[in-house]
């Protein structure tokens, strides 16, 4: 298949890229500068020009690809862990991670719109955020939306592309749990604390964390990629997610440290303001429509999934 990738240069785009190029695809990378994001990229990824904005000089793209992947949109953590750990979520910072991901998807929507030939399935990138703070409730698909900002960005994410559905186009949303891979993300701001040796629960210690490998989180796109039945939303975590106490112990098991100094949910609050929500809010989003649809993790349980990572 020719594949077309938005937010290709993130930890997943790029896992996924270097998957689909294995597997024989052809993948092109759209990014703002290709020069500079080449050498980043999988080799044998194919950059490609866009400003996240405008479909000028490279809707033609549309055209030549059988599948898009809508990945596009600023990290709502960070993208390294010292932004991780100092930039807060100010209003403006919220209002530019909103627009990166409604500028991206109403762009490839008009894009699609203009083109002659209109690819026959298009994965949207959303994330268990969509359900709002659950504490530890156990949710499905089916579950409803949540109030809070980052649930509101999410439903915002999924409907900036939803019409391609009315194009004829199958449309398939993940919803992402958090990604545990050490090349970056949340997972090395978690076990920071532990290297440290003052690893121990995180506020309360009893919300749920939806949690998911990145070689399932690779896996399971390719998964609905290829599955002509697979449309809709899926919640892509595994089908154990755990509460933070029990995360902790297991990380302090695998990385052979300490398991005793508790962080208080204030003082996290302090140190990360209202970004400290990703890891004191739960939400035990569960894959039930991805199990349905026959996909097997090759990490359901975490114990085997830090073992594997660290």
């Amino acid at each position: 298949m020719n594949i077309l990738i938005t937010g290709g240069t993130g930890l997943i785009g790029r896992a996924l890229s270097s998957n689909l190029l294995d597997a024989g695809h052809r993948v092109t990378v759209l990014t703002r500068d290709p020069q500079k994001r080449k050498d980043g990229l999988p080799s044998g990824v194919i950059p490609a020009r866009w400003d996240g904005h405008s479909p000028e000089g490279w809707s033609h793209l549309i055209d030549e690809s059988d599948a898009i992947i809508n990945l596009a949109g600023q990290s709502i953590a960070g993208e390294s862990l010292f932004a991780i750990l100092t930039r807060r979520w100010t209003e403006e910072q919220m209002k530019r991670i909103r627009q990166s991901r409604l500028y991206a998807g109403n762009t490839l929507v008009a894009a699609i719109r203009m083109a002659n030939k209109k690819p026959a399935v298009f994965i949207q990138a959303s994330a268990v955020g969509y359900y709002g703070p659950r504490g530890n409730e156990v949710v499905s698909e089916s579950a409803e939306a949540g109030t809070d900002h980052l649930a509101d960005i999410c439903q915002s994410w999924e409907d900036s592309t939803r019409e391609v559905e009315q194009m004829g186009i199958r449309r398939a949303i993940i919803r992402l749990g958090l990604a545990f891979t050490t090349a970056g993300g949340i997972l090395p701001v978690m076990l920071l604390p532990f290297r440290l040796f003052v690893g121990g629960p995180l506020g309360s210690g009893k919300q749920i964390l939806s949690w998911i490998h990145i070689q399932d989180v690779v896996k399971a796109i390719r998964f609905l990629l290829e599955n002509q039945d697979a449309q809709g939303a899926f919640n892509l975590s595994a089908p154990n997610p755990v509460s933070n106490a029990e995360f902790g112990r297991i990380a302090a098991r695998v990385l052979r440290r300490p398991y005793w100094f508790s962080v208080p949910g204030f003082a996290l609050k302090f140190v990360l303001g209202e970004k400290s929500s990703l890891v004191l809010d739960g939400q035990g989003a569960i894959p039930q429509r991805l199990l349905v649809a026959g996909y097997e993790f090759k990490f359901a349980d975490l114990d085997r999934a830090l073992e594997d990572l660290l």
